[in-house]
């Protein structure tokens, strides 16, 4: 570990790999935040991304956390823009090898093509939280 300040760390594995760590204390744990590897994140920006979470530990938020909520909030945006057709799909795809035969793999795209895809094949779906 190569300190750089203000809790910005150059982490070298044993391996040779190199990335950027911010290291703070919070409830008197300490605590490592990756913030990127070298060849992707400048020193400039590393430390860019360390004034903000300093700034968050100044407002007593966990950047750990913040950045965790930010990740899930994306991930539920793009599911809510998801169209029946696609998440449809996404179902059969993740489901189709537990299905026990060939005719039961065709089923599932046959019937709801058949039933709800004229009704809802591209509307997008409303997630209610």
């Amino acid at each position: 570990m190569y300190h750089d300040g203000g809790g910005l760390y150059l982490q070298v594995s044993a391996g040779g790999a190199k990335s950027w760590i911010f290291r703070f204390m919070l409830d008197g744990r300490s605590r490592e935040m990756g913030l990127g590897p070298v060849h992707a994140i400048s020193l400039a920006e590393a430390r860019k991304r360390a004034v903000d979470c300093r700034r968050l530990r100044h407002d007593g938020i966990d950047p750990i956390e913040a950045r965790s909520a930010q990740r899930g909030q994306k991930r539920l945006d793009a599911a809510k823009s998801m169209t029946f057709d696609a998440c449809a799909a996404a179902y059969i795809d993740a489901h189709k090898g537990s299905w026990k035969n060939a005719k039961h793999r065709d089923q599932w795209p046959n019937t709801l093509n058949t039933y709800a895809g004229p009704v809802a094949a591209s509307r997008a779906l409303q997630f209610s939280l």
